[in-house]
């Protein structure tokens, strides 16, 4: 039998985005208006930043700070999770949104010594979406609403992601992947500022953009072909096929719809985003990076399917039922449904933690097998 390692000390900042995203989850069912354990009208407000900065913000620049090395690159995810942590406090979101955009200049500030240390393409590329994270904090620090944020955010979570898909599975890829990867990050930075100062045309831009870095993903990325392995490669590959399909979606949406403000364009176009493209991403990538980070592994188990079935299908009922068709009903019930498939994940994963590695007879996939699985 194997020896449990103890966590490393640094996964202690990886429990103010684990708060994040509990709270988020009970904000966004107080804003659906259906049955929410903390009801809070307040806290729903914050539902955007507390899922995309305090939890998803704080988990990448935990990661990235693993990947420099030094003691200073832990501000970051110790002040995006601070923030995170004090938008919960009546009177405090100010002194949030000054940690917010404090924890992504942070996070900038890491990518400095990393692109120097090694001029990679997935390091500029992933740079590139932590200046959005900053724009967007200051924006919503400058008075702004999420929904004027809200392409900057997403263009963080889509680049972030892009980057990591390149950097992961290079060795997968053809040469030059990487250098079209590169330009097209710089088509959604230049697009990001556009679809905000021009909703309709600058928006329509992006969405084209979007959908050209959904097909770099299908062309050259290798979950087409692990789809057909089995165990953990296979569910990464669903996972990601899954995530590429919803920014698809999202994609579309910018293109038609140009940047909605709110109504039902508004709701598909961000669970589209951040459900959808990144939430289906987390789980292709957790059992991979969170070890990394946490020094604890997470094996993978087919009782992961349940929680990503449940995630597609309720998505699929909320963005298709409640929001193309209108129905209230199917609305309330997908989105109920996405905040169980996302805490069930979670749960899943702590208790396969807990579980250790599968039996001995299980085969495990080869070091190159696992690789191109990520």
């Amino acid at each position: 039998m194997s020896e449990r390692r103890a966590p490393a000390p640094r996964a202690l900042l990886a429990i103010p985005a684990a708060v994040a995203m509990v709270v988020g989850v009970d904000a966004g069912l107080t804003l659906l208006g259906v049955w929410a354990p903390v009801p809070s009208g307040r806290l729903g407000e914050a539902h955007g930043l507390l899922m995309v900065l305090g939890f998803v913000g704080t988990l990448v620049a935990l990661e990235r700070a693993v990947a420099l090395g030094t003691s200073w690159g832990y501000a970051a995810p110790a002040l995006l999770g601070s923030g995170g942590l004090t938008l919960l406090v009546p009177g405090g979101e100010r002194l949030g949104h000054l940690l917010l955009v404090a924890g992504t200049a942070g996070l900038c500030a890491i990518y400095v010594p990393l692109w120097r240390r090694q001029r990679d393409d997935a390091v500029l590329v992933t740079a590139l979406g932590a200046v959005l994270a900053l724009g967007g904090a200051v924006l919503v620090l400058g008075g702004a609403d999420t929904a004027l944020a809200l392409p900057w955010l997403a263009g963080f979570v889509v680049l972030t992601i892009g980057g990591e898909r390149l950097e992961l599975a290079r060795l997968a890829m053809p040469v030059g992947a990487g250098t079209s990867l590169v330009l097209l990050g710089l088509a959604v930075t230049v697009g990001v500022p556009a679809a905000t100062m021009w909703p309709r045309v600058g928006a329509g831009v992006l969405g084209l953009v979007i959908l050209l870095l959904v097909a770099w993903l299908v062309t050259y990325d290798v979950a087409r072909r692990t789809l057909r392995s089995s165990g953990l490669p296979r569910f990464a590959a669903a996972c990601m096929l899954a995530g590429q399909g919803w920014l698809a979606v999202a994609g579309g949406i910018w293109l038609v719809s140009g940047q909605p403000a709110d109504g039902a364009a508004y709701d598909a176009l961000v669970h589209a985003v951040f459900l959808g493209f990144t939430i289906s991403m987390i789980m292709a990538h957790a059992p991979s990076i969170l070890p990394a980070v946490t020094r604890v592994p997470l094996p993978y188990r087919p009782a992961m399917w349940a929680p990503w079935l449940l995630l597609q299908a309720s998505l699929v009922l909320r963005l298709w039922g409640g929001d193309a068709l209108g129905s209230d009903l199917a609305r309330e019930i997908g989105g109920a449904g996405n905040a169980v498939a996302l805490l069930l994940f979670f749960v899943v994963a702590a208790a396969s933690t807990v579980m250790g590695p599968p039996a001995p007879h299980a085969t495990a996939p080869t070091r190159r097998t696992a690789e191109v699985a990520r």
